[in-house]
């Protein structure tokens, strides 16, 4: 009975500590949908090759910077770039805003590691 009492504010403990580092992280919400994973390795491949390798680089890459980023901010950053291409007052906004400086810049941190771990 003595062992049992002494193991509950252990057990106790560790599901503190388990709900503490329950943050979530990009790579637990995988969040990304299929369709979205699909267009990025479409447009990988057509910038690095349409071959076999560059299939298994891009399906990496992508999987590297959702584990990195979420869906959401992969989606700010993405509209960042489409938008910062226009040629007027709506491109100007995007392409001085901190906020989107800041969405577009985790991209491509985000995309510089998958370039090391997947090239």
């Amino acid at each position: 009975m003595r062992c049992a009492v002494s193991v509950g504010p252990i057990v106790a403990l560790n599901l503190v500590l388990i709900g503490i580092s329950g943050v979530a992280r990009a790579e637990d919400l995988n969040d990304y949908p299929t369709s979205a994973r699909a267009e990025y390795v479409f447009g990988c491949m057509k910038a690095n090759g349409e071959t076999r390798q560059a299939i298994s680089q891009c399906s990496c890459s992508i999987d590297i910077i959702a584990s990195i980023i979420p869906y959401e901010r992969y989606v700010t950053a993405e509209t960042v770039l489409s938008m910062s291409q226009v040629h007027s007052t709506l491109g100007t906004q995007f392409r001085t805003s901190e906020q989107a400086a800041n969405a577009l810049n985790d991209l491509r941190r985000a995309q510089a590691e998958a370039e090391v771990r997947c090239f």
